[in-house]
């Protein structure tokens, strides 16, 4: 058996209350005694109880996480300022990396339940009605990060898709492209799927143009999706001067499968990717990206789940809204 907290203040003398106000952090703690207490510790080498220590206090500092895919760039990518700023606060992360699975997310969610995590971060949105019932139910704070709530009970930290979309789509039209390619998301995500698609339609319609079905494709946001989808359209009798994907992984997929073919990127045709992910500037050419503020949403995102802690009146008007941002890299090139 380790050393308990009454050995410690056995050892150095104090009562058992000022070794736990000690370990708390508590601000009026005089440097004799926490200089005593601290050096017992180290002779102990004694470490407290973080199952005792939650029971008491009913917070467990744990966050747990639903993310929908590991292998996502954009996902690992945001998981990681996450997990840096939760860390700063004095959080510990639980990830439930789904893979897209709502049997798994559902598994997740009642972990997270059972272990009395203090809130729960949710980058995932295809729910079935008992994810739903749960998020309803739910005795704990939680949060979605980079994609819609289900309800206006739940705080959402994203951009605005749907304006995102449009804006790529209109750039690349007013730099003379017409004939636009898009390899989307599948339309049961919200945020991801149908609004960044609508983005694109109402841009396409908006400067009366009418995107090509040939070149309208349906994928996963994956690396090997956008390859699939970009070897359908390399394989037409023509080709678009531009490929849209909807997701960074899609368009690499999609710049391998053109490079492979022998195609010249950007010379014989455009391609532009969304989320921002640090693998834009990893290949060769590096892509052209509608960013999301990673590093923003990440740290807003414990910002706000913190507060919804820490203060449970805590209430909010609108969700959070961050703004996107187009970076020009060397995929694209405009043909006016």
């Amino acid at each position: 058996m380790g050393a308990s907290i009454k050995d410690v203040a056995r050892r150095a003398g104090v009562s058992v209350t000022s070794v736990s106000r000690v370990l708390n952090g508590e601000k009026y703690v005089s440097k004799a005694l926490l200089e005593k207490v601290n050096r017992v510790i180290e002779e102990l080498n004694y470490s407290p109880s973080h199952i005792a220590r939650s029971l008491k206090s009913q917070k467990t500092s744990i966050i747990g996480i639903i993310v929908p895919d590991l292998t996502n760039q954009f996902s690992s990518t945001i998981l990681s300022n996450i997990e840096e700023t939760a860390s700063a606060k004095g959080y510990n992360l639980l990830v439930g990396n789904i893979a897209e699975s709502m049997e798994k997310e559902l598994k997740y969610l009642r972990i997270f339940q059972n272990m009395r995590v203090d809130g729960i971060i949710v980058m995932h949105q295809k729910f079935d009605n008992r994810i739903l019932d749960f998020f309803a139910g739910a005795s704990m704070p939680i949060l979605f990060s980079s994609v819609k709530a289900p309800s206006s009970a739940h705080l959402s930290v994203m951009i605005d898709d749907y304006q995102a979309a449009f804006d790529m789509t209109e750039h690349l039209i007013q730099t003379g492209h017409v004939n636009v390619a898009y390899l989307g998301g599948d339309l049961d995500d919200i945020t991801s799927g149908l609004n960044r698609y609508r983005g694109f339609l109402d841009a396409m319609k908006k400067h009366g143009l009418e995107p090509d079905e040939r070149f309208v494709k349906f994928g996963d946001y994956k690396l090997p999706s956008g390859r699939r989808l970009m070897q359908e359209i390399i394989r037409q009798d023509e080709l678009p001067t531009v490929v849209f994907a909807a997701s960074d992984d899609m368009a690499v997929g999609a710049l391998n499968c053109a490079l492979d073919y022998g195609l010249q990127v950007p010379e014989d045709i455009s391609i532009v990717g969304f989320d921002g992910s640090r693998i834009t500037e990893l290949v060769r050419p590096a892509i052209t990206s509608m960013e999301q503020p990673v590093e923003e949403l990440g740290r807003k995102s414990v910002d706000y789940m913190h507060q919804l802690i820490v203060h449970p009146e805590f209430t909010f008007d609108s969700d959070i809204i961050l703004q996107h941002r187009l970076v020009v890299r060397e995929s694209s090139r405009a043909l006016m």
